[in-house]
């Protein structure tokens, strides 16, 4: 299944294409709270929650004393602006 343009906003992207997305970039479904992902990047790991309103991004033990760190990004944002501010880390 091919994904929409990056410039296309996540509410126009079915769930399988959404899970297929968090996929490509390394994230790992849970198996228990399917609506949450986890992804690790060499500086940093996040936990991602599908919600109803906006994907929430909790970067954990992130600040300076060790607290995590929550972002959240409306599902109207583009897939690609949404992947430039999560990739980007905290």
């Amino acid at each position: 299944m091919s994904l929409p343009t990056s410039n296309t906003p996540l509410y126009n992207h079915p769930l399988p294409q959404i899970e297929q997305w968090l996929t490509e970039l390394g994230g790992e479904q849970d198996k228990e709270e399917l609506h949450c992902w986890r992804l690790s990047h060499d500086s940093w790991s996040a936990e991602i929650y599908l919600e109803t309103e906006q994907l929430i991004v909790c970067y954990l033990k992130a600040d300076s004393d060790g607290n995590d760190i929550q972002r959240g990004f409306k599902y109207s944002l583009s897939r690609q602006d949404i992947q430039d501010a999560v990739l980007d880390g905290p």
